[in-house]
């Protein structure tokens, strides 16, 4: 290898640009640059930006049509507004894919606000291999989990919930979710009550 050469693998080591990305078939739906610019750090990757939690008639119709075409992941903040954009693209393109990243892996090195673009490489591979797809409705759907379970369970009502919840949401790539949202969230992805007390006889191990 002559010198030269040595320099170029000297500057892709120090590159990650530099480097063969691994290309995404899906489109991914964030919520603003900066987070498209972290991902394409990683990845070839095609993004839709919904500039903000209010997702306007005209972007739905892009997500949509980028659905039928590539498919779609939404990928979105761990936060009230992240959550609410999830909603509207799920009300508006049946069938998306969802990849989530936890909240303290979204934190800002810095005074700022939690997102996508703070996390580390590994924790946003780690949320776009676990991606989920919702259930079809027709199909043989999960009894959704009552909430007397989710007491027994002590994942609400309880002074350690909030934790049980957070290792239960790290443990199934759920996203933050709080009391209020956690029998919709499971329902929504179909994970039935053995799935999840599963999970939890590890809890005590941890």
């Amino acid at each position: 290898m002559t010198a030269e050469d040595k320099q170029v693998e000297m500057a892709k080591a120090e590159n990650p640009s530099a480097k063969q990305k691994k290309q995404i078939k899906q489109v991914i739906v964030v919520e603003g640059k900066s987070d498209t610019q972290r991902l394409n750090r990683l990845y070839q990757v095609t993004t839709i930006e919904t500039n903000g939690s209010a997702v306007d008639e005209r972007t739905l119709l892009e997500i949509k049509k980028a659905h039928e075409l590539h498919g779609v992941i939404v990928f979105t903040d761990p936060d009230i507004s992240g959550t609410k954009i999830r909603q509207a693209v799920v009300d508006a393109v049946p069938g998306v894919q969802h990849a989530f990243i936890e909240r303290d892996e979204a934190k800002p090195s810095h005074k700022g606000s939690l997102g996508v673009e703070h996390a580390s490489d590994s924790a946003i591979e780690k949320a776009l291999v676990n991606v989920y797809q919702l259930a079809d409705p027709a199909g043989n759907a999960v009894e959704p989990i009552a909430q007397k379970d989710l007491i027994t369970l002590r994942l609400i009502g309880t002074p350690d919930a909030k934790d049980r919840r957070e290792y239960l949401s790290g443990q199934l790539h759920l996203g933050y979710v709080n009391g209020k949202q956690l029998a919709k969230r499971l329902a929504l992805f179909q994970i039935s009550l053995d799935q999840v007390a599963t999970v939890l006889e590890n809890y005590q191990k941890k």
